[in-house]
């Protein structure tokens, strides 16, 4: 007897595709005219978290605004990333900011909340960690829980694999 038809809905971001796109960030503000001589850099600052530096409260927005547009480019959500406020740091001005990887508890409540009351019935959604595991009796079934979350705005970018 085969499985019933299953997918899981992860939040995960490419680290690799985020590196990218802070490398290239980091030659732009190095090549670009209204960066020079304001001391705007990039650098990963821990595993998930980024640090941004400028001499002004101004060049530090714009070179986040830099970095999210390379990441619109290489298709990683903004609901990924977490960009707290810029902050006085002795002549210069930091800002840090952080990627957000898996659902978190209350989320995953909600999302599993959402499939419960509005989805098809005999699907069923089991939080698994930091993701969620959603099951039924049809592909169909499963295909309308999709669309219904893609319609919803959860605050956090949702991917779905392994679909069976």
């Amino acid at each position: 007897m085969a499985a019933n038809p299953s997918f899981d809905i992860v939040s995960k971001v490419d680290r690799q595709e985020v590196d990218n796109a802070l490398r290239q960030t980091e030659k732009e503000l190095g090549t670009r005219f209204d960066f020079r001589g304001t001391g705007a850099g990039i650098s990963w600052s821990g595993e998930e978290a980024i640090s941004l530096e400028a001499e002004t409260e101004e060049r530090v927005r714009a070179a986040l605004d830099v970095f999210k547009e390379k990441l619109i480019k290489r298709n990683i959500s903004l609901k990924s990333l977490d960009a707290g406020d810029p902050r006085p740091s002795g002549k210069t001005f930091k800002l840090d900011a952080k990627v957000i990887q898996g659902i978190e508890q209350d989320k995953a409540k909600a999302i599993s909340k959402k499939i419960r009351d509005e989805g098809p019935k005999g699907v069923q959604a089991q939080i698994q960690g930091d993701q969620l595991r959603v099951t039924g009796k049809k592909r169909d079934d499963l295909q309308a829980v999709i669309a219904l979350l893609k319609a919803e705005d959860f605050g956090v970018a949702l991917q779905f694999t392994n679909y069976r």
